[in-house]
């Protein structure tokens, strides 16, 4: 069984790029019966706020990735400074002193030299009494001392990855304010946790080298890591310029089946062929995550529309009961008005237009050509109650006094009924239709 974690900050909404990353590490938790935490990495005492916290779970919720349990950083800081002491004590983190203007300066001279921008640890060369002067003027920062080799690992996506530890500065840890960064807190969670799979985007490579380092250092298991690719938009973009309107919350609001969303995010960017699944189940028993590869993936929301449009059509009375009712339409036709009009729904709020149309009415729409033609037609309506037969009935008689077939005699008649181009079968949504307004 292997234990995964999804470790958003609640300091926004989720996007589509966030859901890559939850959604890998739950299906690998799931298809291996183990377990999946939600970690809110919420260390930022400014910028998290308990609003977005609970957004998170109410995303989540709705896309059905059930969390088994929850986990705070902020309830966690005794952990970290108890690692810190550890690592101070082993000589593997170290006080730091110089501001951000100093260590700017540095790396410009660096760069200017040809030279890689690599933190050049000063700062050990420190003798006691310089750094207690220090400390009376200054704030001070903490660094981990990186081992200087190569750190190597299999990547579940990326394959083998060997990183020198030479070409990376020692990561800080522990800022000026005492506040401790991502890279410590995330590691002694996922020690303390037992994560066993990590999954997020390539654009932590780096980081998970020197985690690596810092996890072996304080005794702990190093988690088998995969780095997927990041997602541009349709024509490669950037998608973080567009991600305001890529949220999850946008998502729903506009319709979008969950089902459908996480189907779309679960084959986009491998070798497979995206399909519709039914249950989050079956979704994460055809997963595998080494099916994925390593070259930005283009994300269309297009491409999700037929996919929800598709899982609504399959969708049974039941489960579309609650937003029949609340679109206005009477139980006792509920049953077969979903039947006849749900393979012309794209979103669930379109079943109030669809029973607008049958109850009320819609203003016609008729061509100048089709005036006459109208006139006749509506001349020829039965009077009284319709059933399956009338509109094949119906249209006979106005074919052999107008001479008009095909969509030259069907179209101007949906049109003038339904105000619309396309919909149901007509012969079974006439019945449905309880006011005419040709």
């Amino acid at each position: 069984m292997k234990t995964t974690r999804f470790a958003p900050s609640p300091t926004g909404y989720i996007h589509v790029g966030n859901l890559r990353t939850a959604l890998f590490n739950y299906l690998i938790a799931r298809k291996s019966g183990g377990e999946f935490i939600l970690r809110l990495d919420d260390t930022d005492p400014v910028r998290s706020t308990e609003e977005y916290a609970d957004s998170i779970k109410e995303d989540l919720t709705w896309l059905g990735l059930h969390w088994d349990r929850v986990e705070k950083q902020s309830d966690r800081v005794d952990h970290y400074k108890a690692n810190a002491e550890l690592l101070r004590n082993t000589g593997r983190l170290y006080e730091c002193f110089e501001t951000p203007i100093e260590l700017d300066l540095k790396r410009k001279k660096q760069l200017n030299m040809g030279k890689p921008p690599v933190y050049d640890r000063s700062a050990l060369s420190m003798s006691k009494s310089e750094i207690q002067e220090l400390r009376l003027n200054r704030e001070s920062h903490w660094r981990f001392k990186l081992d200087l080799e190569r750190i190597n690992w299999k990547d579940g996506i990326l394959g083998d990855l060997s990183i020198d530890a030479a070409s990376v500065s020692d990561p800080v840890l522990i800022r000026g304010d005492g506040q401790f960064l991502y890279t410590l807190a995330s590691v002694c969670d996922d020690v303390d946790f037992g994560i066993t799979n990590v999954v997020r985007g390539s654009d932590h490579v780096t980081n998970t080298a020197t985690q690596i380092q810092i996890i072996e250092s304080l005794g702990g298991n190093v988690p088998h890591f995969s780095h997927h690719s990041l997602l541009t938009g349709s024509k490669g973009e950037p998608l973080s310029k567009r991600l305001g309107t890529l949220s999850l919350r946008d998502l729903r609001a506009n319709g979008l089946e969950a089902m459908a969303i996480l189907s779309y995010m679960s084959r986009l960017g491998s070798s497979e062929a995206i399909e519709l699944f039914d249950n989050i189940d079956d979704l994460a028993e055809n997963f595998d995550i080494s099916n994925f590869g390593a070259q930005p993936t283009k994300f269309d929301l297009t491409d999700i529309l037929p996919l929800s449009k598709k899982y609504i059509s399959g969708l049974d009375f039941s489960e579309v009961y609650d937003n029949l009712k609340a679109s206005g339409v009477p139980s006792d036709i509920a049953p077969n008005f979903w039947l006849i009009v749900r393979e012309n729904i794209s979103t669930r709020a379109e079943i109030k237009h669809w029973w607008s149309i049958c109850s009320e009415g819609v203003t016609p729409v008729i061509d100048k050509e089709d005036i006459q033609f109208i006139e006749i037609a509506k001349s020829l309506l039965p009077v009284g109650n319709f059933d399956e037969n009338t509109w094949k009935n119906w249209t006979s008689e106005i074919k052999a006094i107008t001479g008009r077939k095909g969509k030259t005699l069907f179209m101007p008649l949906r049109k003038a009924l339904t105000g619309m181009e396309h919909g149901p079968d007509m012969s079974r949504l006439l019945p449905l239709l309880q006011k005419i307004n040709i």
